[in-house]
This record gives structure tokens, sequence and C-alpha cells, in this order.
């Protein structure tokens, strides 16, 4: 009895069915297909959607830089002549635009003469802290740490231009103008900066009516730039302030040549 028991427990047993269910897997491999697509088509929108909000939120208040650099010799002389003289400007204010992905964007500085740049803001800043610098060497007072200063003075002049054109905008409600416009646009006033030190260099007496003269073209030149900023870019004021503001403007930029051009 034993040993029949023995022998059923030794007996082979039936070969168990290892085949794999193909239907199960075939049900879960088409879900996890189905689930993973979808997640990637989900990934793909949400990082769509974020990159391109971003990319309209970083392009609405900055630009590409390497934009502002586009010019050439037509271009810069032009522009000295807008900015010097901007009473001798008989075209029209306006930027030209251009579609450009399905939207419209602005048309760089080598193809509009009322587009911003700062390659002249950059060039005449730096020639206006070497003007100031030959100009304390011919008094007798040229240092490193006079040079210094003329470099912080002109930084910071520059600083308190873009901050007065930015808050103006903000003011009337209108702060969606790029800041690297606002640089650019700030950035013109060591044009007529060089032009007065540059005169007091040749001749002294000179400085005192040049430096009067290029406050007045830059005042004019801001009023009007704001003015396109305001109407033709951004849409938007409060018409009640607009006028007082724009002169604040104009009259700002008689102290601020006479700091900046106190050189001693």
């Amino acid at each position: 009895m034993y040993n029949n028991v023995r022998k059923q427990a030794g007996m082979p047993r039936p070969p168990t069915n290892s085949q794999p269910n193909s239907f199960g897997n075939a049900l879960y491999g088409t879900g996890s297909g189905l689930v993973g697509s979808g997640l990637g088509a989900y990934g793909e929108k949400l990082l769509g959607s974020s990159s391109e909000y971003v990319h309209s939120n970083v392009s609405r208040y900055f630009s590409d830089p390497q934009h502002y650099f586009q010019v050439n010799d037509h271009y810069v002389r032009n522009k000295l002549k807008v900015v010097l003289f901007p009473f001798l400007h008989k075209g029209h204010w306006t930027r030209t635009s251009e579609p450009v992905e399905g939207r419209l964007s602005y048309k760089p500085p080598i193809y509009d003469i009322n587009a911003p740049d700062l390659y002249i803001p950059f060039m005449a800043f730096g020639t206006y802290v070497v003007l100031a610098g030959f100009s304390l060497g011919l008094q007798g007072k040229f240092s490193p740490e006079a040079l210094n200063w003329l470099f912080i003075k002109g930084l910071l002049g520059w600083f308190l231009q873009v901050t007065l054109l930015k808050v103006t905008l903000l003011s009337l409600g209108s702060g969606e103008a790029p800041l690297l416009d606002v640089v650019a646009y700030a950035g013109y006033a060591f044009t007529g900066m060089c032009l007065a030190v540059l005169g007091s260099v040749i001749w002294g007496y000179s400085y005192y009516f040049l430096m009067p003269l290029t406050c007045l073209c830059m005042g004019i030149f801001l009023v009007r730039t704001m003015k396109r900023v305001l109407f033709a870019e951004v849409r938007s004021c409060d018409s009640s302030k607009l006028h007082y503001l724009l002169l604040c403007i104009a009259l700002a930029q008689f102290p601020f040549f006479l700091w900046l051009g106190n050189i001693c």
C-alpha cells in the first residue's frame, strides 16, 4: 500500500500548460501602447504649449540681442542724422513690420531706419568715455580713478535714462515695450553728449552752444519715439497724462546732459 503511494508520488506528473496567454498579452501590449502614445502626445502638447508661452512672454519683454546689431554704414549715417537732428527727419516715425512664423515682427535696423539698435549707443558710450578722458588730460586732471569714475557715471546716467523711459511707459499702462528697445532709446543720448564734449575739446566756448542744442534735439527725438511706441506699437495709453509725461522726458534731458557733461 505504501509502496503504491510512493510509486504514485514518484510518478511523473502531466506537464502544465506553460504557454503564455497570447490574448492577454495582446491586450496588455495594446493598452500599454495606447497609454504610452497618449502620455507622449500629452507631454509633447504640454511642452509645446509651455515653450510657446515662455517664448511669447520672453519676446514680449526681451528681444534677440543679435537683432540690435544688424546694422551697416548706411543705417548708421542716417540714424545719426535722425538722432542728432530729428527736426530734419521728413519721413515717418513708425517701424516696418513683416510676417515671421505666422505673426507680425519688426524688421531689423539694417532694413528700417526707425528700428532701435545697440551698436550706436555702445559706440557712443565708449566714445564719450574716451573724449571725456581726453578732456581731462587737456585740463591736467587725468588719472585712472577719474576715468573709472567717468565710466561709472556714464553707466549710472544710462540706467537713470532707462528708468525714466520705462517708468513713463508703465505709468501710461504700456509696459509691453521690450526692455532692450528702451535701453537703445536711452543710449542714443550719448551721441549728442559726444558732440558737445568734442566741441568743448576743440573750442571751449562751443560747449555752451552745443549742450543746449543737443539737449533739445534729444528731447525731440525721445518725445517722437515715445509717441510712436505708445500709439503704433503698444496701442494703449492714458492720453490725459501723455503730454505731461512726454514734456517731463524732454525737460529731463537738460539736467541729464549737464550732469554728464560736467567733466572735471
